[in-house]
């Protein structure tokens, strides 16, 4: 009787388990203990005249993401430097009719990132101003939003 199957060739086996054991580092060698990262980088530091421009582009109507964009820096850091020399910041947000516009759109199916686009302003400021007319709202998937209060 002769026997076939998975068994029937165990030294051919036996010779590839030890081709890969011999890939395996040595139980000797000491084990990995830091992966090499970069340096977190230091913020972009602007030099007095860029600051000057940046306060007076401010002044003259820029906004905070322009100026972000323009100078190579975050948004929050353009609003730093502002609070930091004493210049009021603007507050945009939406005139009423402008909130009309909004509703209007987002009933049509805009996303709130659409709308606020088109409008000048972030999407969360869309989405404040529906909260505050009571517009039920959409999640990412377009479905509506179930509210933390219906769930009970």
């Amino acid at each position: 009787m002769e026997l076939r199957g998975p068994y029937s060739y165990t030294k051919d086996q036996v010779r590839v388990l030890e081709e890969l054991q011999e890939k395996l580092p040595s139980l000797d060698t000491p084990e990995l203990t830091s992966i090499k990262r970069d340096r977190p980088r230091r913020a972009r530091q602007l030099s007095p005249d860029q600051v000057e421009q940046l306060l007076a582009a401010y002044q003259s109507g820029a906004t905070v993401y322009e100026l972000g964009d323009r100078f190579g820096i975050e948004r929050r850091t353009v609003s730093n430097i502002l609070h930091r020399h004493g210049v009021p910041m603007r507050r945009r947000g939406l005139s009423p009719d402008q909130v009309d516009n909004a509703i209007h759109l987002y009933k049509l199916g805009w996303s709130l990132a659409r709308v606020g686009d088109h409008l000048g302003v972030n999407h969360t400021t869309v989405l404040n101003k529906l909260r505050e007319r009571g517009i039920p709202t959409r999640d990412t998937h377009g479905r509506p939003r179930v509210e933390a209060d219906n769930l009970q």
